[in-house]
């Protein structure tokens, strides 16, 4: 009887041990967010005239004037 429970047991909880599937979950997660981020900045950028570098040492400049 006892044998018989262990593996009832194991194979209960084999798949709740498995986390590939919430590990794929995360890396998805990840990867919409990059996409969405990268979205956002090439719609910004999109009607500039300067390129992303201009704007970004723009960006730096205006944070060290707050900063001090």
């Amino acid at each position: 009887m006892k044998n018989l429970m262990i593996k009832a047991w194991t194979k209960v909880m084999h798949p709740v041990k498995n986390e590939r599937g919430a590990q794929s979950l995360e890396w998805l997660g990840l990867a919409a967010l990059l996409i969405l981020v990268l979205g956002i900045i090439s719609t910004a950028v999109d009607g500039q005239k300067t390129g992303i570098g201009e704007i970004i040492s723009k960006i730096i400049t205006k944070i060290t004037g707050m900063v001090g």
